[in-house]
């Protein structure tokens, strides 16, 4: 079978001036990377904001198989696909972790004939936005810990210090850590411990911040302790929103790519939707919705957690409106939700599919909830039937109305998916009645808990001590105005991976809340969720290598 880089490699790339001047973008705005990657000078994309808005189009998709269904590749399949049928449309994703790229679930580049490229460099260092992120963070980590070490003039309590230190990989042994150890010159011993960079609250912020100006009121705004009387320190208070803002200068500059087809990719920020609020950065989507008619976005894992943040999260932040949202179904996905075995999923069994059809119905009603108009992209896998994808477009049709169309654009590209795009460009002549799911003065667990029932069907939420008293604590300074991001399984409505189909009247169960008062946010971490992701039993990272050119092999 040919790999997705090998795929890739029968292309010859355009150089990328090339593919700024089909979007439209002047020379003088691209800060070249090479031949094939370039940032966009934020200037540039600030003169933007008087041109109209193209159509905001989601892709978004049921819960998935652990190896994933192929969302990034239907957004870019269908990106290219509105292109070949004669409308502007630009793509707009989020950039990869090393966290999947070496452990599991693999790259966020695309596959097959529908990809952005050069998938190498996107899916490792790219244009070192991550390690600039990650850079920031635990620049504040630094700066918190030297003020204390120097006499704590802010009078810090150490056991309520709240900021933790990152690292864009897959590492379980630092999700608890004792540090300071040995002499006082090391500092003072106490326990924290590492995220993954894309949980970090300043990749949110990034992706949520409108400008330079915005990014470093939103740095300051960063609680990472409390003082001893119990009030909040801000990465303001300890001087360090400056300096965070200098790393992060190119960094919040959007990145430029293409796609195999040669159309314009926006690749900027990356924050996962299981931990974190799953959507790529506002000026990236701002900025497509400006250069083209369509600009076609995703947002992280299923529905239940990249879709809901990004109506409840991002489009009320930002103020956009979507007008159409794409959801991607898999047979094999459905047939793990409807129990069967992982190693099983691509047999043709119409039983266990119509027991797995449940959960996208779930999903389409979610969505349907908001307001914008619907339609499923069945994502083709070898060995899928055609009497299977018709069981799973007329429940569609005779339950909710919604076309679901059969797309090829992995093995055919944008030929493979045209039929979904003439539907979404008629999607996009119906109203859209977008609105978020609930309100912002409602108190931060009624909020949690508008969610879990809504969305997941549970019958309430269950918040353990701790979590229960930050909460009030929040509310009592004045944050309760925030919206909630849920952490918990992307592979479950509820916060138990093997709990699958559509359950109903399950508990959710809250183990902490975090505030993210820079990002705009209270993140409630759900289940045994974890902030910090481990390497599975046998990582892709055992696969990668070079071969006696210097070529990455193994690299999906």
């Amino acid at each position: 079978m040919t790999t997705d880089i090998e795929v890739a490699r029968t292309v010859t790339l355009k150089k990328i001036g090339e593919i700024a001047d089909k979007a439209g973008i002047p020379a003088e705005s691209v800060f070249t990377h090479g031949r094939h990657l370039a940032k966009l000078d934020l200037d540039y994309v600030e003169q933007l904001r008087g041109k109209p808005d193209g159509h905001l189009i989601l892709v978004t998709a049921i819960n998935p198989t652990p190896p994933g269904e192929g969302k990034t590749t239907t957004t870019i399949g269908l990106g290219d696909a509105l292109n070949r049928i004669g409308k502007r449309a630009v793509v707009a994703l989020r950039e990869p972790s090393l966290g999947p790229v070496f452990g599991r679930k693999g790259g966020a580049t695309g596959g097959g004939r529908a990809q952005v490229a050069p998938m190498e460099a996107i899916n490792l260092h790219f244009t070192g936005d991550f390690h600039a992120i990650t850079a920031a963070h635990n620049l504040l980590a630094a700066m918190l810990d030297n003020h204390i070490y120097w006499g704590n003039a802010l009078d810090i309590d150490l056991r309520a210090i709240t900021w933790r230190r990152v690292a864009d990989v897959n590492d379980r042994a630092l999700r608890k850590i004792t540090i300071g150890l040995g002499e006082g010159e090391n500092g003072l011993p106490r326990e924290t411990g590492f995220d993954i960079t894309v949980a970090s609250e300043v990749m949110a912020i990034l992706c949520l911040a409108d400008d330079l100006v915005d990014l470093q009121a939103r740095l300051a705004r960063i609680v990472v302790a409390r003082k001893r009387d119990g009030t909040p320190v801000t990465a303001g208070d300890l001087q360090a929103a400056g300096a965070m803002a200098a790393l992060l200068r190119d960094a919040i500059q959007p990145n430029l790519v293409q796609t195999l087809e040669h159309n314009p990719v926006l690749v900027h920020g990356g924050p996962f939707a299981n931990i974190a609020h799953g959507c790529n950065s506002v000026i990236a989507t701002r900025t497509a919705m400006k250069l083209g008619d369509f600009a076609v976005t995703e947002a992280g894992f299923g529905a239940d957690l990249g879709a809901e943040k990004f109506f409840d999260i991002k489009c009320r932040s930002a103020g956009l409106t979507p007008s159409a949202v794409v959801i991607v179904a898999t047979l094999r996905a459905l047939k793990y939700q409807g129990g069967a075995p992982l190693k099983n999923v691509t047999e043709p069994n119409a039983e266990i599919l119509a027991r797995g059809l449940a959960s996208l119905g779930r999903h389409i009603e979610n969505m349907q909830r908001y307001g914008v108009p619907v339609v499923v992209g069945i994502n083709h896998f070898a060995g899928d039937t055609d009497a299977e994808h018709a069981q799973l477009a007329k429940f569609c049709a005779d339950k909710f109305g919604v076309k679901a169309i059969v797309c090829r654009h992995w093995a055919k590209g944008s030929a493979g998916a045209e039929e979904l795009a003439h539907e979404v460009v008629a999607l996009t002549q119906k109203t859209s009645n977008f609105a978020p799911l609930y309100a912002l003065d409602l108190p931060l667990k009624d909020k949690i808990e508008t969610i879990a029932r809504s969305i997941y069907h549970a019958g309430g939420i269950a918040l353990s001590a701790r979590a229960e008293k930050d909460l009030a604590r929040f509310e009592r300074e004045g944050w309760n105005n925030l919206p909630v991001c849920i952490a918990k399984t992307p592979y479950s409505f509820s916060a138990d991976e093997t709990l699958l189909g559509a359950p109903e009247g399950h508990i959710l169960p809250v183990r902490e809340v975090r505030l993210s008062a820079g990002a705009g946010f209270v993140v409630a971490i759900c289940g045994n969720v974890m902030t910090m992701p481990g390497l599975p039993r046998a990582p892709s990272a055992n696969l990668i290598h070079l071969d006696a050119h210097g070529r990455i092999e193994g690299l999906f």
